[in-house]
């Protein structure tokens, strides 16, 4: 009966196999045709247009022609885009052209409605739906529905049905090579196969095998903050991308994927996650790291990075720790706040625009030109009112200097050719006269020399942010656990900083905060969703930045509060509670993925063991080798077995990872064994993950995860005590395979002999304990 019934189900995926080869000959000859069409139209806009220059004022505006041509272009080449896409989405359905089937019952109907759910739709000619997208709303009754009653969500409302039978797919380059009927969303059996397999360079998508929590996460629409919190390995991430992916299906007619922004943890973990929505046929989200974000706002400076601080973070001092506890904090940002709201124009710290050496507006002027706005209205705007006035004022000089001797001699000393193209498309003789065209000339040379004096207006450089943060940081309330005099040494040790163009990163934040709130700039509204990824690595500080920086967007957060490496753990309502009170939001949600899908079953239990609340984590049963600790008396040693571990978990894993706990530490062990194993070190600054033996510190692995793991010196010299837990418990987590963990000396006391024994730990000792 199964083999017939799997026959019949072949049929089907043949059949549909062939109207997909057709549509992709028929797609292919558009897109050909869609291509010589672009290319035509280019060569003629690039042979007929030419750019127009006017007034200053207007910078670059086109001709008619030009602007139709570019029109044309554009849509072209759009429709082209277009095409690529959905040649390649084809592709990809001829591989496997859907991974589920639901047959339903509405009420009052006779018979079933059978439905296959794939990673895009697909019609035959007469509109029939052979697959649907699994983002449409009937398609969620795969993922969530249980045989029986069931209801889904569409935009007219909720719409109920019976569902009478669930099934799964594996097929592969168009033959079913497993199938099963499920009361569950995913079956075990699909999961084990998927889960099974070794990592790749990309992490795949996991539209076929997304479970019931997972799809709560990306179907959500209505919260403007949602909060997810996973265990290591819960496929946070993975239904991340597959909520942005679902947005934009959702909101296809108000939604670009441009209007997405995603904070990574880091450029390799950009690069791992970056074919995930091509795959989907998406085009990618913006993506950026945090650092590359504030680097980016505050050019010119050496911006402290969330890595480099890490690095020297056992150097604090308890009273640093509470300085750099308070500057993160929403109190301080709500200081920040009320400060700039009630300075007064002396209080201001102008800067003198300068030009050729000389002054050009002095800070006085400039002073005084915002003190004689109204005190009623606030400073940001006041600010602004004094930006527009010295442009004007700008402007007024342009006109009184083109008279000067020194704009008519270089105007008699044009070339031809130079005159010509002074004139931007204006014609000889098109001027009433002469002097109307020598005072057009006269103006283009001026306001070409002045356009610093422009750019430094428009650029609110007659503010010093650096000087106000300053004077902020002098008048700003202390909590009681903070040393005054330590206080003061660390605004001291800011100053000093910035003579040398460097900043700590918490002081990023607030400063920015400072200078765009009292400049009234530094906003992105055309962002309607922002994703931050591991976010317990965020201080509130920064995410109340980011909320000024992003007023538009509505926010999902994901994280494991035990994955904290940079910070203490706080427990999930802690943050959720946090960032309502520090954002004012009005429909937040936190959902918990208590299920770990990445490691295999021994070592996602030994992970758990680690943890004072590890009971609350769910190990899937997907079975694989004990890890393995294997205690040494010495770094030679620890280095030696290193040499003969590799080669052996290489000859069966793509990747094999060595994860120590910082940079010095990955520096060290590389530089021993690189020559003999042929590793790679890994650092902040590489984009891509390659295959083979790699060496890298575990703050570049988050949201990684290797085929090996090996986590280097495991001992209590090296993580004494649960400050580091976070630290461990991220690297264990990051094996899909095997898992060996190198102790040089005593292993440390994070790992119990009760977690030892109770995860059946293989251990191998060369020192007496």
């Amino acid at each position: 009966m199964e083999n017939k019934e799997q026959h019949k189900e072949q049929l089907r995926v043949d059949k549909v196999v062939s109207k997909i080869d057709k549509k992709i000959i028929s797609t292919k000859d558009e897109f050909d045709r869609a291509h010589t069409e672009t290319k035509k139209v280019q060569q003629t806009y690039s042979d007929n247009t030419s750019v127009n220059y006017f007034e200053v004022d207007d910078r670059i505006e086109t001709s008619a022609e030009l602007q139709q041509q570019r029109g044309l272009v554009s849509r072209l080449t759009e429709n082209e885009s277009i095409l690529k896409t959905q040649l390649s989405t084809l592709h990809d359905l001829k591989k496997s052209p859907y991974f589920g089937r639901i047959d339903i019952q509405d009420d009052g109907q006779p018979d079933d409605e059978t439905l296959y759910i794939g990673i895009a739709s697909f019609e035959n000619a007469d509109g029939e739906f052979l697959v649907y997208d699994w983002r449409a709303p009937i398609s969620s009754i795969y993922y969530n529905g249980t045989l029986g009653q069931v209801a889904y969500d569409t935009p007219m409302g909720e719409q109920k049905t019976t569902l009478k039978k669930k099934r799964q797919f594996q097929i592969v380059n168009g033959q079913i090579r497993n199938m099963f009927d499920t009361n569950e969303t995913v079956g075990d059996e699909m999961l084990q196969s998927a889960l099974g397999a070794q990592n790749d360079d990309y992490m795949q998508n996991i539209v076929a095998t997304i479970q019931h929590e997972q799809n709560d996460i990306i179907r959500d629409t209505k919260s403007n903050l949602l909060v997810v919190q996973g265990v290591a390995g819960s496929g946070k991430t993975s239904a991340i991308l597959q909520r942005i992916a679902f947005l934009l299906y959702h909101s296809r007619d108000t939604l670009e994927a441009d209007q997405i922004i995603l904070f990574s943890p880091n450029k390799l973990f950009s690069h791992y996650i970056s074919e995930v929505l091509p795959s989907l046929g998406e085009r990618n989200m913006r993506q950026v790291t945090f650092d590359e974000f504030i680097d980016n706002r505050l050019k010119g400076l050496n911006v402290q990075s969330l890595f480099e601080r890490y690095e020297t973070d056992d150097a604090l001092t308890p009273q640093q720790k509470l300085i750099r506890g308070f500057k993160e904090s929403a109190k301080f940002m709500d200081n920040v706040k009320d400060y700039c709201n009630h300075l007064s124009a002396s209080q201001i710290f102008f800067s003198d625009i300068i030009f050729n050496e000389a002054v050009f507006f002095s800070k006085e002027e400039i002073r005084s030109i915002f003190d004689g706005f109204p005190k009623a209205i606030t400073v940001s705007d006041r600010f602004f009112k004094t930006k527009n006035e010295l442009i004007k004022r700008l402007k007024k000089r342009i006109n009184h200097e083109t008279g000067k001797d020194w704009v008519n001699d270089e105007i008699d000393q044009l070339s031809n050719e130079k005159y010509h193209d002074l004139l931007a498309g204006h014609a000889l003789g098109e001027f009433q006269n002469e002097d109307d065209e020598r005072f057009f000339i006269a103006k283009k040379i001026v306001t070409d020399r002045l356009e610093v004096v422009y750019d430094a207006i428009f650029n609110n450089n007659f503010l010093d942010p650096y000087l106000q943060y300053a004077n902020f940081l002098k008048t700003v309330d202390l909590p009681q656990n903070i040393d005054q005099k330590k206080w003061q040494q660390a605004t001291s040790e800011f100053n000093d900083a910035i003579e040398f163009h460097s900043i700590k990163l918490d002081d990023c934040a607030p400063l920015l905060y400072m200078r765009d709130y009292i400049c009234s700039s530094g906003q992105n509204n055309t962002m309607k969703y922002l994703f931050v990824d591991e976010m317990q690595d965020y201080s509130v500080a920064q995410l109340k930045y980011l909320r000024y920086a992003f007023p538009q967007t509505k926010w999902t957060l994901l994280g494991d509060s035990e994955q904290a490496l940079f910070k203490d753990v706080e427990q999930p309502k802690e943050i959720l509670n946090k960032l309502n009170a520090a954002f004012n939001v009005r429909h937040s949600r936190l959902i918990s993925l208590k299920r770990s899908y990445r490691s295999t079953y021994p070592i996602t239990t030994f992970a758990k063991s680690i943890l004072p609340n590890g009971d609350d984590i769910e190990a899937f049963n997907r079975d694989g080798d004990l890890p393995e600790l294997i205690v040494l008396p010495n770094f030679d040693n620890a280095i030696k077995r290193l040499e003969k571990i590799v080669p052996k978990q290489r000859s069966t894993y793509g990747t094999v990872a060595i994860l120590t706990k910082n940079m010095e530490e990955a520096k060290q062990v590389y530089d021993r064994i690189h020559s003999k194993l042929d590793a790679t070190l890994l650092k902040d600054a590489d984009r891509t993950l390659p295959k083979g033996v790699l060496v890298l510190p575990i703050y570049l692995a988050k949201g990684l995860e290797f085929d090996s793991v090996i986590a280097w010196d495991t001992s209590e010299n090296n993580y004494p005590d649960e400050t580091l837990l976070g630290t461990l418990y991220t690297i264990i987590t990051r094996a899909m395979h095997h898992l060996t963990l190198l102790s040089i000396g005593d292993v440390t006391p994070l790992i119990s002999d009760q977690s030892l024994t109770t995860s059946r730990v293989k251990i191998e000792r060369t020192i007496k304990r």
